[in-house]
């Protein structure tokens, strides 16, 4: 009992992968296509959003929120940036540093954007029960938390390379 127990347990573990590896291939390419029609590309798009939701923030802190290098968040808000959808403001707890916020056309952008994706989540769902629905939304936040938990920060998910590869 305890091999089949087991067997199942990975059998569900390599679905849940290649279900979760779809869905996110998936997401990615419609979050490409709706987010860029917006002039804005999927990663400066998810520096809006965290600028929005979290306010001024220094850009190590927006890097590490967004899981890149600091200089990958950088060219991301220079863009931004030169687009007005950000602007960099003095830091009030150091004068050397600078903090990046969302200007109001960053934050009606990042709206749009938002609205056009949850109505897109709206017309999917709406076929499905509400005890479906909030099933899926319970068992969707169960997984990221354990992978959250799991994984701490992106460098910590990385397993050591093989020797000699």
């Amino acid at each position: 009992m305890a091999n089949s127990k087991k067997d199942q347990l990975t059998q569900d573990s390599e679905d849940l992968y290649e279900a979760l590896n779809q869905l996110v291939r998936v997401y990615q390419f419609r979050d490409r296509d709706r987010i860029c029609c917006h002039d804005v590309s999927v990663s400066q798009c998810y520096a809006l959003e965290t600028l929005v939701k979290r306010g001024a923030v220094r850009l190590q802190a927006l890097a590490e929120e967004m899981f890149i290098d600091k200089s990958t968040a950088s060219r991301v808000v220079d863009t931004l940036e030169r687009k007005g959808y950000v602007s960099r403001i003095e830091d009030a707890e150091d004068r050397r540093a600078v903090q990046v916020q969302a200007t109001p056309a960053g934050h009606a952008l990042y709206q749009k954007i938002r609205a056009d994706l949850i109505a897109e989540e709206r017309a999917m769902i709406e076929a499905l029960s509400p005890e479906a629905r909030q099933g899926a939304l319970s068992l969707l936040r169960q997984i990221t938390r354990a992978t959250e938990i799991r994984c701490g920060l992106a460098s910590a998910c990385c397993p050591a390379a093989p020797a000699g590869g």
